[in-house]
């Protein structure tokens, strides 16, 4: 089952092709270097997505997750894939585009290929990387309510892998382990094999105590995806630009750079974090179930429930004279507070 998409990145790249276009000099040169990594990273996210929900987004043992940021404690979390099972596993996927590949030394330090330079550098290993995301995760995991057996709270278990694309070089090393490393292709198939590989009595122990309910493996997917805190979009340098010349020559901001767009105004509410608590989002009235759909009809936004067929409607309260909304993109519903300068992720129709 697909729970969110990855997130939209078109303004955010627009917003770099902007910069290269109309800038000189560095400036120029370093947006047009961050466009083509962005640019990247999404096509091998995006690669990588397809090849995910070919296999399980569709099933109902498994829960996908694409493009979660997670803040907590003062650390973060940018997450590319998540992929949670009824064996309460999660698998935390990194993707890495690597145009001529990668090489894997003993030490375990990663390397790509320059082509420009026609050498090889040192790059950050994508294993610490997702290793710091679990890390995360599992502090937030204290938000979630996890179901129970025998009053004890079932946690996940964390499975690593970095995917790189199918077309990729990857030059492994023979000391080193290297073989949470796979082309994204081949995901199924590890998958496969790690359960097929597991001791035959564990694994009935594990299926027996730990083994929940498709639609709680969807309630613990959902209440993670409601820890999702978009990236903030950079600031135009002509924007800054201006800013910095009303400073010098004593005129307000207002008085050379332009108001905000609400296209703006909504990316930068979007972008701001906020604290969920765990049981955010619609319940039925009724019979206080979670499962359904937010639909729009002739009175704004309401939760309508396919168990009883109940219509709850959908109003938030905030500080005397805020004025809270949703506002939805795609299937994803936010809770926003103009005032507060805040916003949410409310729920995620299936």
């Amino acid at each position: 089952m697909l729970i969110k998409k990855a997130d939209d990145q078109s303004e955010a790249l627009a917003q770099l092709e902007r910069t290269a276009a109309t800038n000189r000099g560095e400036t120029a040169k370093h947006a047009a270097k961050e466009l083509a990594i962005r640019k990247a990273g999404v096509k091998g996210e995006s690669d990588s997505a397809y090849l995910i929900d070919f296999h399980f987004a569709a099933s109902a043992n498994w829960a996908v997750i694409h493009d979660l940021r997670i803040e907590f404690n003062d650390r973060v979390a940018q997450i590319d894939h998540l992929l949670i099972n009824r064996w309460m596993e999660c698998y935390v996927l990194e993707t890495k585009h690597f145009r001529d590949g990668v090489k894997i030394t003993d030490d375990g330090e990663f390397m790509r290929w320059n082509s420009f330079k026609r050498n090889f550098e040192g790059m950050p290993s994508p294993l610490e990387q997702n290793d710091r995301h679990i890390a995360v995760l599992r502090d937030a995991m204290n938000k979630i309510d996890l179901p129970t057996r025998l009053g004890m709270r079932i946690q996940l278990s964390f499975q690593s892998l970095v995917l790189v694309s199918p077309t990729a070089r990857i030059d492994r090393p023979k000391k080193f382990d290297a073989s949470r490393v796979i082309k994204a292709d081949q995901l199924r198939a590890r998958i496969s094999r790690d359960i097929d590989n597991e001791n035959a009595f564990i694994g009935i122990v594990k299926t027996a105590a730990k083994i929940v309910s498709a639609d709680t493996v969807r309630d613990v997917a959902r209440q993670l995806a409601r820890l999702h805190r978009p990236a903030k979009l950079a600031r135009p340098s002509t924007v800054a630009m201006a800013s910095a010349s009303a400073a010098s020559t004593n005129l307000t901001p207002s008085s050379k750079v332009a108001e905000p767009s609400a296209t703006a105004y909504r990316t930068a509410i979007a972008a701001t974090p906020v604290t969920l608590s765990s049981n955010a989002g619609p319940r039925c009235k009724d019979c206080k179930g979670v499962d359904g759909s937010i639909q729009h009809g002739k009175y704004g936004y309401y939760f309508q429930c396919p168990k009883c067929s109940a219509n709850t409607a959908i109003k938030f309260t905030c500080q005397a004279g805020h004025k809270p909304r949703l506002r939805k993109a795609g299937n994803q519903f936010y809770r926003e507070c103009p005032e507060c300068g805040t916003s949410e992720i409310y729920f995620i129709n299936l």
